[in-house]
């Protein structure tokens, strides 16, 4: 998930949500689809009835008035017979709303936007919804009390979606579940820049504004799409492999970036040894000022850092783009396997650079030895890798640290060379799509056939406390 820098409505909204009701569209009623894709943390996230395939997003920002206007086209297939269906939008005033370009009636209720087309859509019927809004797009105070959704920065903005955000700034089914592809364009004052996810599209400057297009061919969870808006230096290259790199740094961190911008081409490189072929067209990244967010986020092809990333930072965050963007997770209590295999892969490069070993930093964790402070240590133990409490602590100490000491306990069970097998393996079989934390542990058994990982699941994955032994 996010990466903390490290140590590594109005009148008309209110008469048009009545005329809903009153056409019997609420919840529960027939052909209406579910205002939540059911996740255990944050059950309005998402949408039922649909899936989407493609966001057509087109933007423009007024850094002075803080001000967002924006077209989204959103491209579905109905995956059930609907007379009404939702896309979560927090904030914002909607203008109009299109479904297969005739005028639908919508309403809104919190994060929901209620749609109900003119005409019903069947099951597997392709449909295009069309939503003009605009207004101040909110700062999202997520339930662990960090900030997210649309960030103001000291040149511009920041949007950042985890895990809800990204309904801050373009309406759409927000839920890593429902994964699509996606083109933008930004349109800001022309000193500006804007960077997004994807391939750059072109760009034209007409009347003091500049418009930047940005194509993400990849499927990608709307919680990893980013816009960065400021002043950057870019720099663009490619890895021995071809791949291009395009990075963005803020001037004022243009000298304590430049290690990490050169070192990005051998991370990348090292990840595709370790993990097989880079899931996307191209990488990269953003790094911000330190005081534009507070954490890094593996915003899909181009992380983005707050303040200049060190090694085991970029490592965790190109880790990601196979572990989290490309594979992502089905609902967010399977967020162990974003950050477990991250972390993870901060290790190996250790072990494989000439740093401490995996299994030393298992040891230090397990003894109460690698964190400086007592209070950290004990934290380790406070909940399961697979089973967080509750929103609150989804992006915890466990999540990340005992996630990956469940990774080194199959790597251990299973052996190193079938283990690597699992790690290439694992990316491969779920490329693109979204897997659960029982899809894993299926996948190590099916691989790995001789072994007994029982243990390694009941007490590292699932097991509440400090498990009796570390062997």
């Amino acid at each position: 998930m996010r990466t903390p820098r490290l140590l590594s409505r109005g009148v008309v909204a209110a008469l048009a949500a009545a005329a809903l009701a009153a056409c019997g569209s609420g919840p529960g009623a027939e052909g209406a689809g579910d205002d939540g894709a059911g996740d255990p943390y944050f059950p309005q996230a998402g949408n039922g009835g649909y899936d989407v395939t493609h966001y057509d997003l087109a933007l423009a920002y007024d850094p002075d008035a803080r001000r967002l206007t924006g077209t989204a086209t959103v491209d579905a297939r109905a995956t059930e017979d609907l007379t009404t269906l939702n896309l979560d939008l927090q904030g914002l005033d909607v203008k109009a709303v299109t479904v297969d370009g005739a005028g639908a009636r919508f309403g809104r209720e919190g994060q929901e936007l209620t749609v109900r087309p003119r005409r019903a859509l069947d099951r597997d019927a392709r449909f295009r919804v069309v939503v003009r809004y605009s207004g101040r797009p909110e700062t999202v105070t997520d339930p662990d009390g960090s900030e997210e959704g649309w960030l103001r920065t000291a040149d511009g903005a920041l949007a950042l979606g985890q895990p809800v955000g990204s309904m801050a700034w373009f309406p759409g089914n927000h839920h890593p579940s429902d994964k699509a592809t996606y083109t933008v364009s930004v349109t800001v004052p022309k000193d500006l820049r804007a960077v997004s996810n994807g391939e750059p599209a072109g760009e034209e400057t007409k009347d003091g504004l500049t418009t930047y297009r940005w194509h993400t061919p990849e499927p990608m969870a709307s919680y990893l799409a980013t816009v960065a808006i400021g002043r950057y230096d870019v720099h663009r290259g490619e890895t021995a492999g071809g791949l291009p790199l395009f990075t963005a740094v803020d001037p004022e961190q243009a000298g304590a970036s430049r290690a990490a911008v050169k070192l990005l081409p051998e991370v990348v490189e090292w990840a595709e040894r370790r993990f097989g072929p880079y899931p996307f067209s191209s990488a990269g990244a953003v790094v911000e000022r330190p005081g534009d967010a507070g954490y890094a986020l593996e915003t899909q092809n181009r992380p983005v850092f707050a303040g200049a990333p060190d090694t085991a930072l970029l490592v965790h965050e190109i880790a990601h783009q196979w572990y989290g963007d490309s594979v992502t997770p089905r609902t967010w209590r399977d967020m162990w396997l974003n950050e477990g295999f991250a972390t993870y892969a901060q290790w190996l490069w250790e072990e494989d650079h000439g740093g401490g070993s995996a299994q030393s930093t298992f040891d230090r964790l397990y003894s109460g030895s690698y964190f400086p402070d007592a209070g950290t240590n004990a934290a380790l133990w406070s909940f399961p890798p697979a089973d967080p409490p509750d929103a609150a602590h989804i992006s915890a100490t466990p999540v990340y640290w005992r996630g990956a000491m469940v990774l080194h306990m199959v790597r251990r069970t299973a052996g190193d060379e079938a283990f690597g097998r699992l790690l290439r393996g694992w990316a491969a079989e779920h490329r693109h799509s979204h897997a659960s934390t029982d899809d894993f542990t299926a996948y190590v058994e099916k691989e790995v056939p001789g072994k007994d990982f029982s243990r390694v699941w009941e007490e590292w994955l699932y097991g509440e406390g400090r498990p009796a032994t570390a062997s």
